[in-house]
């Protein structure tokens, strides 16, 4: 929301009268003419933008107006230059004469990424730009190609297919060169300046590393200096785009031939091996990186533009890695290893990917890097890209994967989820390559205990990637413990805020401040309770019996937000899990769910918004699997049963009782189950009966709870329905319906306090009492054939529908 200040200026600049506006422009034209600019330039050009940007039509600036500022792109103050470039891109777009391509700023470039209305403006503006890079001889001496590759690189993100394969070739040819071939010396600003100004001090400098040492090998971007040359800057800007150009323009067709790559095998082990060493120095030259690019440099020379950016790329990337073991004396360094770290092993993935004769040579550097980092969880989200890099090439390289899954699955989520920057990449990361983990990494599934930390952490954060993570979690070994898991969320919830409470807060507080919840944390008695909840893979034992002990213990957490804002995602993953569990589970495995929602039902955390959310949820589940499997009522009638039969989940599972009696009533049929006995019926019958006269003959205590009256109605349907089937039950229900009438004669009933209800639920009674009166209507009625339920005329040959829907259709059609 905007503040009232600013909503009042956009509210002038959309008002403003025309006569007024080109007495604005005449004025900023003026205070543009003049040789310096002052407070007043800036401002007037500021508010120009605000009228510009507060329509939602585009304006058409003046001619002089809008080559004045033209001219200010190329102005040395760098607010003038973005103030221009801003304004210019809210009017319409602007000829192509109007602008020098080889201007020297990025704003320049921007404006003219942001003005190109077509493809052929883009491949124009690409044409511009390469020719640029080409004829870079003949340029200025001021004139610098650092802007150059950021646009080209947002061209390559909005509309690749700009660049033809003469562009691609020779951005190829110079991405080489300035990846490989920078100087090796510091640029100007290396002089100390002072009394030290003699031949001595003007000899070039060489580059260093972080740790201050000479750099002994080819430029790249973690090397330091005073100053940096433009093919220096080049190198930075190259590599900072060098994955988009790989991942764009150098991938590898689908159908490369076999001997191609047997022949790019032959050529990688050549190139490995082509130095000789004994076996007792093998280990040595494989963690060698130096050895690695120095063997490679002269034959990459024979390779194709795009092959010898891969190569270089290689080179480079190795180096990188190297350089990364450097003790840098600054923190911002120590950050910048790490980010050019991610890259390196990104690109490197990228160039084995495209060429898989480079796994061989790789590997090796990146074993010895994930070794190094391994114990070091600072280095996480660098450990990322190497289990990708394991992921795609372990299986090629026969590599043991089982340390790198270890890190992922159980020490990153454990000890760091509550760090957002790793579990967005870490999620990414699972989103992108799941497929592959459930082919390759068992322990993928069993780690969803570990992996839900983070959903229970920062659910608002990451509760899209868990709705597409979760169905690849679902399996049929997982299935019952996920379910359970997903229910005690918020519990998990409460419990992370607990352990990190518990590290920072000392032992004993102050009488009244301290929290119950992190006395029962700390109490050996109860930790296992919570080291349940904490444990990193599936199948670790249960505490489904001490469950309502671990509730009472965290009662204090149900008005904590991390708590209440979990709870609020629970009941849609359990959507998204049943209709998951739906597809792959079996009759025995839907038997068990059923159970678990009955019993779980009452042991969840005291949450009453959330409690009433599960068992919406469980309620349309279980009418489902009884829909899709009405067996499933006769197996478990026995629960079934002793849930309906309580009359207290009349009032405290109003949801889940209401379609458990209507399941009893609809699928306790031999037409759904050739097992259904007359015994069975009955002792539905009884049990519902039951309920039903308890909760209608007795008059609740005040200010209790009153049966609702769709309940009451679910009741007698089913009573009808099970009497129908039966008939030596018809007289019974034919009892209660006719008392229920005489008694609501009477005025209002004590177990129903609305009297539109009263009148719904007597209507309903009457329904169901003249039905009852002949049996047979009753059962063709409220136990309607498959074929009346679900019919098929349309489909049925015998019948005159089809012939008469046919001779519809083709009357539609001829007219």
């Amino acid at each position: 929301m905007y503040s009232h200040g600013s909503e009042s200026l956009i509210k002038q600049a959309r008002e403003i009268q025309e006569s007024e506006l080109q007495k604005f422009y005449s004025r900023l034209l003026k205070l543009l003419q003049a040789k310096e600019f002052g407070h007043e330039t800036i401002d007037s050009l500021q508010r120009l933008h605000l009228i510009l940007s507060a329509t939602k039509y585009t304006r058409t600036l003046p001619t002089e107006l809008q080559r004045r500022l033209l001219s200010l792109l190329s102005s040395p103050v760098e607010q003038l230059q973005v103030l221009s470039s801003a304004v210019l891109r809210e009017t319409l777009p602007l000829s192509g004469q109007e602008l020098n391509y080889n201007q020297d700023n990025s704003h320049t470039a921007a404006l003219l990424l942001s003005q190109a209305g077509s493809r052929a403006d883009l491949s124009s503006l690409c044409t511009q730009l390469i020719r640029s890079l080409e004829n870079r001889q003949s340029d200025p001496p001021n004139h610098s190609l650092t802007h150059t590759l950021p646009i080209v690189n947002a061209i390559l993100t909005h509309s690749p297919e700009c660049l033809t394969e003469e562009h691609v070739t020779l951005l190829s040819k110079k991405l080489v060169d300035w990846l490989r071939y920078a100087s090796i010396t510091q640029g100007v600003g290396a002089s100390s300046g002072g009394f030290f100004t003699g031949p001595r001090s003007r000899q070039p400098v060489p580059i260093a590393e972080l740790d201050g040492t000479v750099s002994g090998d080819f430029f790249t971007v973690l090397c330091v200096g005073q100053g940096f040359t433009e093919d220096q800057w080049m190198n930075v800007f190259s590599f900072s785009m060098l994955r988009h150009w790989l991942l764009t323009y150098h991938s590898v067709p689908s159908g490369v031939p076999i001997t191609d790559t047997a022949n790019r095998l032959q050529l990688s082990f050549s190139l490995s091996h082509s130095h000789s060493f004994s076996n007792d120095d093998r280990s040595e030259f494989d963690s060698s990186v130096v050895s690695m690019v120095s063997a490679t440099s002269s034959s990459s020379r024979l390779l194709s533009p795009k092959e010898r950016v891969r190569e270089k790329a290689f080179q480079y990337c190795l180096r990188l890695i190297e350089q990364s073991d450097r003790k840098a004396h600054k923190r911002t360094d120590t950050d910048l290893q790490k980010a050019c770290l991610v890259e390196a092993v990104c690109i490197l993935d990228c160039v084995c990917v495209e060429d898989t004769a480079l796994v061989y040579r790789t590997f090796p550097c990146v074993k010895a890097l994930f070794g190094r980092l391994s114990s070091d969880l600072t280095f996480a989200r660098v450990l990322l890209p190497i289990a990708q890099f394991y992921l795609n090439h372990g299986e090629m390289a026969a590599v043991d994967c089982e340390s790198v899954w270890k890190l992922v699955f159980s020490q990153f989520p454990a000890e760091l989820f509550n760090d957002p920057f790793l579990a967005h990449e870490l999620l990414r990361f699972l989103r992108l390559n799941h497929e592959n983990l459930l082919l390759r990494v068992p322990q993928y599934t069993r780690s969803f205990p570990n992996l839900l930390k983070f959903l229970a952490w920062d659910s608002p954060a990451v509760v899209d990637d868990f709705v597409d993570l979760l169905p690849s979690l679902v399996t049929v070994e997982t299935a019952v413990e996920l379910l359970h898991t997903l229910l005690d969320l918020p519990c998990l919830s409460a419990t992370l805020v607990l352990q990190l409470r518990s590290t920072s807060s000392p032992i004993s507080e102050p009488s009244g401040r301290g929290l119950m919840s992190l006395d029962a944390f700390r109490n050996p008695a109860l930790r296992g309770l919570f080291l349940y909840l904490l444990r990193t893979e599936a199948g670790s034992g249960d505490t489904i019996d001490r469950l309502s002990v671990l509730h009472e213990l965290l009662a204090e957490a149900a008005d904590w937000p991390r708590v209440v804002q979990c709870a609020q995602t629970v009941p849609v993953l359990l959507h998204i899990f049943f209709n998951t569990v739906l597809k792959v589970a079996d009759e025995n495995l839907l038997t068990h769910l059923m159970l678990v929602m009955l019993e779980r039902s009452s042991l969840l955390l005291k949450l009453p918004t959330y409690i009433k959310e599960i068992h919406r949820v469980f309620s349309c589940h279980l009418l489902r699997l009884c829909k899709l499997h009405p067996s499933l009522v006769v197996n478990q009638s026995h629960e079934l049963l002793e849930f309906a039969g309580t009359t207290a989940n009349v009032y405290s599972k109003e949801e889940i009782f209401t379609h458990v009696v209507w399941a009893l009533g609809e699928y306790l049929s031999v037409s759904c189950d050739s097992r259904c006995s007359v015994k069975l019926i009955t002792s539905c019958f009884e049990t519902l009966e039951a309920v039903l006269f308890e909760i209608t003959s007795s008059s609740p205590p005040p200010g209790a709870a009153r049966p609702a009256p769709r309940v009451v109605t679910t009741l007698m349907s089913a009573l009808a329905k099970l009497a129908s089937r039966s008939h030596d039950l018809i007289p019974r229900v034919s009892l209660f319906l006719s008392k229920l009438r005489t008694a609501s004669r009477g005025g209002s009933v004590a177990w129903c306090s609305d009297e539109e209800d009263l009148v719904a639920i007597v209507t309903r009674g009457e329904e169901l009492w003249s039905l009852l009166k002949t049996p047979g209507v009753a059962q063709s009625v409220l136990t309607p054939p498959a074929h009346v339920t679900t019919p098929q005329w349309h489909r049925d040959t015998n019948l005159s529908m089809p012939l008469q829907l046919r001779t519809l259709t083709s009357l539609t059609h001829t007219q």
